[in-house]
């Protein structure tokens, strides 16, 4: 099994940063890409971030182009996901998930691993 421990969350004004960490332990040689999710209150699950095992290869959602990069430090066994120029709607619980398959992968149902969440909240 692969373990996923969010952290880093917070509260933040519109318009300042904030960097979630994603630490896995466990099996995580099986873990082949990352990527990062949120869910607002009411909202379904969706793609924010997604980076391939060797970093080559990032794939973000259209509403954070430009303002969120994702990362990650495979001797740490830990991703990234620095997020600049926050807005309230980035309002959400972010989680962080590992997928055996390869490639920067977007889909919810491509992934088999979760972590518990961390919870953002950008202010106006």
């Amino acid at each position: 099994q692969v373990q996923l421990v969010e952290s880093g969350g917070g509260l933040v004004q519109a318009g300042g940063s904030l960097r979630l960490s994603c630490a896995a332990s466990g099996r995580t040689f099986t873990v082949y890409a990352m990527g990062w999710f949120r869910q607002a209150p009411g909202k379904e699950r969706e793609f924010v971030a997604a980076i391939s095992w060797s970093g080559g290869s990032t794939n973000y959602a259209d509403s954070v182009k430009g303002r969120f990069t994702i990362s990650k430090d495979n001797a740490k066994n830990t991703a990234y996901l620095q997020m600049n120029t926050l807005k309230p709607e980035d309002t959400a619980v972010y989680y962080c998930a590992g997928t055996y398959y390869p490639g920067s992968r977007s889909g919810r149902n491509e992934y088999q691993y979760w972590g518990q969440g961390t919870q953002v909240t950008v202010s106006s």
